[in-house]
């Protein structure tokens, strides 16, 4: 009977286990998942913003007896425009290039019909991101304009404010969100370890009563919580980035992972899940502690 009796708690305390971890695993991978679409949001973001282009043109007249002198100046143009703070990328676009890509865009495919030297050369330059500002951009083409042997700068800047705040208002949501998954993967994790240390009061009070110190209580709960909290980090960050290498595999991004960011949040969902857990037990550990014998058993 004893024995039955025995094999039954352990299977109810490998069952109570069993469930924290899982519950762990899956808030974590929850919470990490929240964290990957953050970063990527972001990442994605900022690739836009790059593609929003700001167009610089040299002087359209041209004579081919200058032609040495003209590449010169803007050569050393290009160069300066690269150099600018503002500037992510500068693409130099000749005018043969203009030529071609207006003779494509109009459907044009004999150059008998078409003059190359119509169209001015230019230089397309990509902003940073942070650029991309409604209260930058503006100091930002004046800038590109006050460039020697530049003569005009077109840009859609309304596009531009619209994309940056529309971009913005996505991101504050989504980190909205992600503070939410925080809140409530600290509460769902806390209630897990709440309901495990609630089928252990009777224990806690029984060592307290035979002159068992706090701490000497609180030990092999944390201790447990420690070894609960890594094995549910591990398996939930595992599941979250065997998913996520599948995603970039199949799908792809326009842009770079960057690693150093992975391993920030690879570490802090992990730390975190471990703190929540221990933190949970201890707290929950010590309610006991301080409760009275008949308290347990309306708790």
């Amino acid at each position: 009977m004893a024995k039955t009796v025995e094999d039954f708690n352990k299977r109810r305390l490998r069952s109570s286990n069993i469930t924290v971890v899982i519950s762990i695993a899956l808030v974590l991978f929850l919470l990490g998942l929240m964290g990957l679409i953050l970063i990527n949001a972001q990442k994605y973001s900022d690739y836009i913003k790059e593609q929003l282009v700001v167009n610089a043109y040299f002087d359209e007249n041209y004579d081919a007896k200058d032609s040495v002198k003209i590449a010169k100046m803007e050569a050393e143009t290009f160069k300066k425009i690269q150099a600018l703070g503002p500037v992510k990328k500068a693409t130099y676009i000749s005018r043969e290039m203009a030529a071609e890509e207006a003779k494509k865009s109009m459907g044009i495919e004999s150059s008998a019909l078409f003059d190359e030297n119509i169209f001015p050369s230019s230089i397309e330059v990509a902003l940073k991101p942070e650029f991309v500002d409604p209260t930058k951009i503006e100091q930002t083409i004046k800038q590109i304009e006050s460039t020697p042997g530049i003569i005009d700068v077109k840009n859609n800047s309304t596009l531009m404010v619209e994309v940056y705040n529309n971009l913005n208002n996505i991101l504050k949501w989504i980190l909205g969100f992600s503070l939410l998954f925080l809140i409530l993967a600290i509460v769902l994790i806390n209630n897990s370890i709440r309901l495990k240390i609630f089928s252990k009061r009777f224990i806690i009070k029984t060592m307290q009563l035979v002159g068992a110190k706090r701490r000497f209580i609180l030990k092999p709960f944390i201790k447990e919580a420690i070894i609960l909290g890594v094995i549910g980090a591990v398996i939930g960050l595992t599941v979250l980035f065997a998913g996520w290498y599948y995603f970039i595999t199949q799908i792809g991004t326009p842009f770079a992972q960057d690693n150093n960011q992975l391993i920030i949040l690879v570490v802090g969902i992990f730390l975190l899940g471990v703190f929540i857990t221990v933190f949970s037990t201890i707290f929950a550990t010590w309610r006991f502690l301080r409760s009275n014998v008949d308290d347990l058993y309306y708790s």
